[in-house]
C-alpha cells in the first residue's frame, strides 16, 4: 500500500523525580513498579491503535513528559519497538526524546542512539544555580553541562536546549549570562519561553503569598520585556533563525514535530492526557493513570490468531475508545480558525494560497476585513503569498489571534 499520508506521534511519559514549582503539566513521582506497569499499558495502547496508523507513514516521534529519561533504558526500547512493529516509521523520521540533567547517563544516550532516536531536548531553563533552585529543578548547571557533552560524545548532532525567562530572582543581566553560555555551546535549537505562573502550582501559591504581603518575587513587566528582546537580539546575532514565536534554530534544524502541530498535521498521542488530532477530530486520553492502566491491562484483548476480522477490530476500537475523552469533530469554521491562530505562530505566517486550497474559500472573503484592520494597526503584514505577524503583532499575539475567531 502506498503510504502518502503522514502522521506524527507523541508519547507521554508522566514521571519526574520531583515536580518543579512552576509545572502544571501532567506529571508525577512514582516507583519503578508503576513505571513498568504504565509502559505495559502504553505498549498495549500502541498495539491496539495499529489500524489507525496503517495507512500512514510516521515522519516524527516525540517522547515527552514529565521526564522520559527517568525510565530504564529497556522501557524506552519496549515503547519504540512496539511502535516500529505496529506502524511504518519513515527511515528519516525525526525522533526526539526529552531529557533532564540528573536523569540521563552515557549508557542511556548510547541506547537511545541505537534505537533510532536522533534528536535530544534537554531541559536546562537557566544557567544560574540559584535560579534553578528557585523553580525547584533537581539539577545544577554543571550537571547540565555534563549531560550536554555526553550527548555530543554519543553522536547526537541535533540538540535542543529549553530556557526560561522572567524567573524569580532573575535579572536582565543574569538572563543575558545564561543566553551567552548557551550560545557558546552552539546547540542546533533553542526553545525560549517566558515563565507563566499557572493557577494550582506551587509557584502560584508563592506569588500570591508574596503579593499578600505587598512584595513581588518575579521580575517587573518592563524587565521581562527586556529579556524577551534580548533573546531575539542575541540569538539572531549568533545565527539562530526565529521560526516560531518561542523557538530558534540553526537553518535546517527546526523541530519538524512541533511544526506539524502549528500546521495542523494529523498526530496521535499515546499515554495519559495525550492529545490527538486525527482526521479532523480532536480528543485526549484520560488523565487518571489508574483508570488508563486498568482499561488497557484488564481489557479482554482478542487472540492475535484472529487477525483483523471484524470482531477483533471492533473490540480493539472499543478498548481504545474507553480511554479517550473530550472528542470534538471539528467543523469547517473551527478548522479555519485553527489554521489561522496556529499558523500565525510561525514567523513565515500562513499561506493565502494554502488557505484557499485547503478550504475552497477565498481568503479575502473570509478574513479580508480582519486582515485590513490589523494591517492598518501595524500588527499584521503580507509578504508575497504569506500573511504574518509583525514584531509588534508578536508582542500582542493573543489579541491578534483572537481577531480570527468567528
Amino acid at each position: 500500500m502506498k503510504q502518502s499520508k503522514r502522521l506524527k506521534i507523541y508519547i507521554h511519559i508522566p514521571f519526574c523525580v520531583r515536580k518543579c514549582s512552576y509545572c502544571d503539566f501532567l506529571s508525577m513521582s512514582v516507583d519503578e513498579e508503576i513505571q513498568r506497569d504504565y509502559v505495559r499499558a502504553l505498549v498495549r495502547e500502541i498495539e491496539l491503535s495499529r489500524e489507525k496508523m496503517e495507512d500512514y507513514l510516521i515522519d516524527t516521534v516525540f517522547i515527552g513528559g514529565g521526564t522520559p529519561s527517568i525510565l530504564q533504558e529497556s522501557l524506552i526500547k519496549e515503547i519504540l519497538s512496539a511502535l516500529m512493529a505496529n506502524s511504518k516509521v519513515s527511515d528519516d523520521a525525526e525522533i526526539t526524546i526529552e531529557c533532564n540533567p540528573g536523569t540521563v547517563t552515557e549508557e542511556k544516550l548510547q541506547l537511545y542512539k541505537k534505537l533510532g532516536i536522533n534528536r535530544v531536548s534537554i531541559g536546562l531553563q537557566s544557567a544560574n544555580d540559584k535560579e534553578l533552585e528557585e523553580i525547584g529543578r533537581i539539577h545544577n548547571y554543571a550537571q547540565f553541562l555534563e549531560s550536554y557533552h555526553v550527548a555530543r560524545k554519543c553522536g547526537f548532532d541535533n540538540i535542543n536546549i529549553d530556557l526560561m525567562s522572567a524567573l524569580p530572582g532573575q535579572s536582565e543581566k543574569s538572563y543575558q549570562e545564561t543566553l551567552k553560555k548557551i550560545i557558546e555551546l552552539n546547540p542546533e535549537h533553542i526553545s525560549a519561553y517566558s515563565l507563566i505562573v499557572e493557577e494550582g502550582t506551587e509557584m502560584y501559591r508563592r506569588v500570591e503569598s508574596a503579593e499578600a504581603k505587598g512584595k513581588t518575587i518575579l521580575p517587573k513587566e518592563e524587565e521581562e520585556r527586556k529579556m524577551y528582546y534580548l533573546t531575539r537580539e542575541l540569538l539572531a546575532k549568533a545565527g539562530y533563525e526565529r521560526y516560531e514565536i518561542s523557538n530558534y534554530a540553526k537553518r535546517g534544524y527546526e523541530c519538524k514535530h512541533n511544526i506539524g502541530y502549528w500546521k495542523r498535521k494529523d498526530y496521535l498521542g499515546f499515554g495519559i492526557g495525550a492529545a490527538s488530532l486525527y482526521q479532523e477530530e480532536r480528543y485526549n486520553n484520560v488523565r487518571d493513570i489508574r483508570v488508563y492502566m486498568d482499561k488497557l491491562l484488564k481489557a479482554d484483548i482478542p487472540n492475535r490468531n484472529l487477525g483483523n476480522n471484524e470482531y477483533a477490530v471492533r473490540l480493539n476500537q472499543n478498548i481504545i475508545k474507553s480511554i479517550e475523552e473530550n472528542q470534538q469533530k471539528l467543523s469547517v469554521e473551527e478548522q479555519i480558525e485553527e489554521f489561522m491562530f496556529l499558523g500565525l505562530r510561525m514567523m513565515e505566517g500562513v499561506s493565502v494560497k494554502g488557505f484557499e486550497e485547503t478550504f475552497g474559500k477565498k481568503y479575502e472573503e473570509v478574513y479580508g476585513k480582519v486582515s485590513d484592520k490589523l494591517m492598518v494597526q501595524g500588527l499584521l503584514e503580507q509578504s508575497g503569498d504569506n500573511v504574518r505577524l509583525t514584531e509588534w503583532g508578536i508582542d500582542v499575539s493573543n489579541y491578534v489571534m483572537a481577531e480570527f475567531m468567528f
